[in-house]
This record gives C-alpha cells, structure tokens and sequence, in this order.
C-alpha cells in the first residue's frame, strides 16, 4: 500500500496476520501477556488487535509468530519493542524501536540477528 501525503508512516506497511503476544513494560510493574493478530507490519512499526486501549507512550514488548520455521523444524519469534503512537479499544499501533529474531531449540532459545 503507497504513503500519501496525509500517511505520517515513513515505510511501507504489508498487511499481514501473525499471532502475537505484547505486554506493557516498566520498571517495577509486572504486566501479564496478552494475545493479539497483527494487522500490518513495517520495518519501523506494526499495527495490531489488541484487546484494550494502551497508553499512548507506554514501552511496549512483542512476540510475534514468524511464519517461516529454521531448518522446516524450529519455530522463529520476531521478538520487539517499542513505543505506542495510538491505541483505542480494538488496535494498537507501536513504533519499534529494537527487535531480534529468536529460534526456538528444545530446551533453550538462541538469537538468530539482532538490531538494536
């Protein structure tokens, strides 16, 4: 989908749904996980479902499901985080700040890329 000149996004989005799990993060406060589908992705954001408003600011962290597997076998994780730019009681939309792909191994988790 192309910016215009009214889209503030300075990448493109692809519209994409991929399970994923987000929490708000800070310092002292454990949040739960919860469950979300992504709407659509960039390299600088992602828009998803989630199931309430998140404070506009809050640090964010994301387990997106990567539909791609290493080797056919281990599942990978897009695992990033962020700042929410708008949130209301159905999406969210982060600007992510840093990710890093992780593979999944029996028993462990090792990095695959990282980008800080």
């Amino acid at each position: 989908m192309p910016n215009t000149a009214d889209d503030r996004r300075r990448s493109l989005r692809f519209g994409v749904q991929l399970c994923l799990r987000y929490r708000q993060s800070e310092k002292g406060v454990e949040h739960h996980w919860s469950d979300g589908v992504t709407r659509d992705m960039s390299k600088e954001g992602v828009a998803f479902k989630s199931r309430r408003p998140l404070p506009v600011g809050s640090h964010v962290e994301l387990r997106i499901d990567w539909p791609i597997k290493q080797e056919s076998v281990r599942p990978i994780d897009l695992q990033a985080t962020g700042f929410v730019v708008w949130s209301d009681s159905a999406e969210t939309a982060v600007r992510i700040s840093s990710h890093k792909f992780r593979v999944h191994r029996p028993g462990t988790v090792i990095p695959m890329s990282e980008t800080a």
